[in-house]
Order: C-alpha cells, then sequence, then structure tokens
C-alpha cells in the first residue's frame, strides 16, 4: 500500500500493541478510529492524538459494537484500507489442576470468543467494508493485520486456552487472504514473543531479567513499539500475503 491518505480501525487500540500501532499509524497521517472496552484510556489517546483519530467504545465479540466502529471508520473522509486486530485476551490454567479439577469451561469459551471469535469478527466486518471502496492502482482495497502468538506454535503448559484461540487466528489467515483475494485485500498474522506490554511491566525487574534471558537475540523483551513497526511494514509491503509472521528473537519457548 503506497498511499497511506486512508482509514484504519485498530482493536484493543488504546492500549499495549494497539496503543503504539495507533500511534504508529497516527503518525503516517492515517485516520484511526480506536475500538477498544477501555473508554477512559481509549478517550484520552485520541484526545492526545487529535486530528482525525477517535475511539468507538467496542466489544469485538459483539456484531453490532463492531459495526457501529466500522461505521465510524468509513464516514471518515478517506477510505477504510487497514484493520489492525490487537485485542486479545490471556488466561493461565492446566487442563487438570494439582487438585484435580478440571479447566473451566467458561473460561476456555471466553478465551477463544475474544481472541480468534473477535478477530474473525472484525475481519469479516472490516473486509465487507473495504470491498465497496475503488481499487488502488495495484487492485488492492485494503490489509488485514492480526495479532496471534508464538504460543500458538510453543503452547506451554497452563497455556491451553490462550493457545487454541491463537492456533485459530493462525490457521484462519491463509484461508481468510485466499477467500478475500478477488476482492484485492491482504491479510497477514503477526505472531510475538515476550512483548514489554502493561501486564509484564508489573513483574519485578529480576522476574523481567529471566525472562529476557531466555531469548536467544537481541536479549530484551520486544518493545509494543517493534510490534506497530512490523505492522506497518506489512501494510506497505504489496506482496505480503496469507503469511505469519513470528517476532520473537528467535524464541522457542520450553513446556514451562
Amino acid at each position: 500500500m503506497k498511499n497511506l491518505d486512508v482509514a484504519a480501525v485498530v482493536t484493543g487500540g488504546a492500549s499495549g500493541l494497539g496503543e503504539a500501532t495507533t500511534r504508529a499509524l497516527t503518525a503516517e497521517g492515517v485516520a484511526v478510529t480506536i475500538m477498544d472496552l477501555q473508554e477512559d484510556r481509549g478517550q484520552a489517546l485520541a484526545a492526545e492524538l487529535g486530528g482525525h483519530t477517535t475511539f468507538v467504545r467496542t466489544d469485538v465479540t459483539d456484531e453490532a459494537s463492531v459495526q457501529a466502529a466500522i461505521a465510524d471508520a468509513t464516514g471518515k473522509d478517506r477510505p477504510l484500507r487497514i484493520a489492525v486486530n490487537c485485542a486479545g485476551i490471556a488466561w493461565a490454567q492446566r487442563t487438570v489442576g494439582r487438585d484435580g479439577t478440571a479447566h473451566p469451561l467458561d473460561v476456555f469459551s471466553k478465551t477463544v470468543m475474544v481472541n480468534l471469535v473477535g478477530t474473525f469478527n472484525v475481519l469479516r466486518l472490516a473486509a465487507a467494508a473495504m470491498a465497496t471502496t475503488e481499487p488502488d492502482e495495484d487492485g488492492e482495497r485494503g490489509v488485514i493485520v492480526n495479532t496471534a502468538s508464538i504460543a500458538a506454535y510453543d503452547g506451554q503448559i497452563g497455556q491451553i486456552a490462550y493457545a487454541a484461540s491463537k492456533g485459530g487466528v493462525v490457521g484462519m489467515t491463509l484461508p481468510a487472504a485466499r477467500d478475500l483475494s478477488g476482492v484485492g485485500i491482504r491479510v497477514c498474522t503477526i505472531a510475538p514473543g515476550l512483548v514489554d506490554t502493561p501486564m509484564v511491566a508489573g513483574l519485578s525487574e529480576e522476574a523481567r531479567a529471566s525472562l529476557s534471558a531466555g531469548i536467544p537475540f537481541p536479549k530484551r523483551l520486544a518493545r509494543p513499539s517493534d510490534y506497530a513497526e512490523l505492522a506497518l511494514d506489512v501494510v506497505r509491503h504489496g506482496y505480503l500475503n496469507g503469511e505469519v509472521i513470528r517476532m520473537d528473537g528467535a524464541l522457542r519457548m520450553a513446556p514451562r
């Protein structure tokens, strides 16, 4: 995508990977609609960035909620061409605990609903809106960047729900790209490793150093800005399609 005078939606766009992506896109002149449940953070970020950046409180698992955010993006003075899915939740619990308790089904279902079904919900509705726009000179109408995790490949003990949900996002990438090829929409997925998000920021320096030590190179946690930079690379690189890109410093996670 050569012309970034376009509109975009970013789920989970008020914090972590999503906030970094919102900032990076806005810096390139993109009109971003921030989709998030964190109303205070979302409104504050939109006010800080100004211009064409707006916030719509969004539950990615709810069709009407996502449609309202897409309508906000398509109502701007430029075509909707970019969707980045960063919204997600994490959960750690064994299939059967040490006390013999089975993993709660509702927790497993919620994790899959947010991380996988929510991603698909935004993907399908954003793609439908993009498909109505005029293609650019290369025939492209848009690009969708999803977020998986290296847990999709290297799921650790206690990551059964999270790994399953992110594995679904990985598995969805190629068929989505093939489905949308006829209307000129690309689909790629980024699978981050250990990222210095607000969740990790709460750990002690000793714990953070321990996590970093296991990464071959560079020996540091990834930054949200690393993700945002890669997302922008995917947006710009018109021949990247149907691909899952690991962003993990060559880390392969052990069982625990």
